[in-house]
């Protein structure tokens, strides 16, 4: 057997399909006209009723969106208000800040000045105490003081000798220069010793103000 004989067979074994049409009862006449009418008026009014729900939506999403502009614009007033009563409170404490710290520095500035209005009382105080005791004092030494002023100048004019040498010749003059030389020297010869003596009283004047010393400082302790 070939396999078209199988197929053939296995063809005739299956139920054939036979279409059927829709038998219209006798008597009645089919509107065809007023079907595709009702079809087509439902169509529009589904039509329509997505319409409406789409508009009803965007109308709900549209009043949402409002509500949202205005709760972030109330949030924005409330915001810029909290911002402007936040300035007003610094700028308020900035002032009494400034306020405070003018006052402090007036404070210390005439605290400043009324010490130093003292300090020059008192020194001018003090002052004139020290002048009336140096006038007493100088009240007191002046006659001595005179006294030593005068010897001064004595001693001076016994040592400035005049000085002509218009007349002198060269020899004379260097004769005369000679001696300025020589009595430059005994001058200074007089008073290396001068100061000499003086640096031997000043030690003696010393040691003789320094209290004597214990003699057990001079030897060890005994043990």
């Amino acid at each position: 057997m070939s396999d078209t004989d199988d197929i053939e067979h296995v063809e005739e074994g299956k139920p054939k399909f036979k279409p059927t049409v829709p038998r219209i009862p006798d008597g009645e006449k089919v509107d065809f006209d007023d079907i595709q009418k009702k079809r087509q008026n439902k169509d529009l009014v589904e039509l329509q009723s997505l319409i409406d729900a789409h508009f009803e939506c965007r109308k709900k999403e549209e009043e949402e969106l409002i509500a949202l502009k205005e709760r972030i614009e109330k949030r924005r007033a409330e915001r810029t208000e909290q911002q402007r009563i936040r300035a007003e409170k610094d700028k308020e404490r900035q002032a009494r800040r400034e306020e405070e710290r003018r006052s402090r520095e007036e404070a210390d500035a005439k605290k400043k000045a009324d010490e130093e209005a003292k300090k020059k009382s008192a020194l001018a105080s003090m002052g004139a105490t020290y002048s009336s005791h140096l006038q007493r004092a100088d009240q007191k030494r002046g006659g001595k003081k005179e006294t030593e002023r005068e010897k001064k100048k004595k001693i001076l004019a016994a040592r400035r000798k005049p000085l002509s040498i218009d007349h002198l010749n060269e020899d004379k003059l260097r004769d005369k220069i000679n001696e300025f030389h020589d009595w430059m020297r005994q001058l200074e010869s007089e008073k290396f010793d001068h100061m000499e003596r003086l640096k031997k009283q000043k030690y003696e004047q010393q040691e003789g103000r320094r209290p004597p010393q214990k003699v057990g400082r001079l030897f060890p302790p005994l043990l």
